[in-house]
């Protein structure tokens, strides 16, 4: 091994690790279960249903990792809580948690119902608040750990119809800090990654109007989406000795999209 790749196996390597990854089953979620084991994690996938997992376990099994596919409703907080107990217990520890899992309901602030706000609110913000508290108290008897949000862009740029969950993004973005802030004295890291416009099965009904896909890849400085997969290298960051002493960030990886844009048309803009 030269000096090189002894650096990178040791900063990057998370051989003998344990993770749990909410929402493994969309499109973010799979593509992070299968680079954390890719590293050398054993894996506990997490999604409403085992059929959702199926073939992230099966992936996962052929690149030669390791994952455990568990089942929990977040919306239900007892299922959340039990979930991190299940993992813990599959895995045998519990050094990276992941919290990706996330739903939305597009509607205009005016139509939003109780039950919209309490629904988005309990997935995307309760179980990840709770679900990480269980997950501190592993990690802070074992020394240590990683814990990573997965934000979203809504959190720092209004969309129209997405109010709710923009809250709970929004929400996430500060609950890093302070969990960051409480929590360093344990030797535990809490980062978010804000991932920018990202082609998933959640923002589908988003990529398959050819206006809204027009109107937000024209606003992309580098006028594409994000692929999952574009996810992993912060992830694995977060998640490795490379970032033991990173800790309450949000990391942007959209583009561009954050850092503002041009106000002359592409045509002007391949001449310059």
């Amino acid at each position: 091994m030269t000096a090189q790749t002894s650096i990178l196996h040791r900063l990057f390597s998370l051989e003998g690790k344990g993770a749990l990854i909410t929402g493994a089953g969309g499109g973010i979620g799979s593509a992070l279960s299968l680079a954390l084991a890719e590293a050398g994690a054993t894996v506990a996938i997490h999604a409403r249903t085992l059929d959702k997992l199926a073939a992230l376990q099966c992936r996962i099994e052929q690149a030669g990792g390791k994952a455990i596919p568990l089942t929990a409703e977040l919306s239900d907080l007892r299922a959340a809580r039990r979930l991190v107990d299940e993992a813990h217990a599959a895995l045998g520890r519990l050094d990276i948690l992941i919290n990706c899992a996330a739903t939305n309901r597009r509607k205009p602030i005016a139509q939003v119902t109780e039950d919209d706000w309490e629904y988005i609110m309990a997935v995307n913000l309760r179980s990840l608040y709770f679900i990480s508290q269980a997950a501190y108290r592993i990690m802070r008897q074992q020394g240590g750990g990683k814990i990573i949000h997965i934000g979203s862009i809504n959190s720092h740029f209004a969309l129209g119809s997405v109010s709710v969950y923009g809250a709970s993004k929004g929400a996430i973005a500060q609950l890093t800090k302070v969990m960051a802030v409480e929590w360093a004295k344990d030797h535990i890291q809490v980062n978010c990654i804000i991932p920018g416009f990202v082609r998933t099965p959640l923002s589908k009904p988003i990529w398959d109007d050819p206006y809204k896909a027009e109107w937000l890849c024209s606003r992309i400085p580098m006028r594409r989406l994000a692929e999952p997969e574009e996810l992993v290298g912060a992830a694995l960051f977060l998640a490795s000795s490379a970032s033991d002493y990173v800790t309450g960030i949000t990391l942007f990886v959209d583009g561009g999209f954050s850092a503002g844009g041009w106000w002359e048309p592409d045509e002007v803009l391949q001449k310059l």
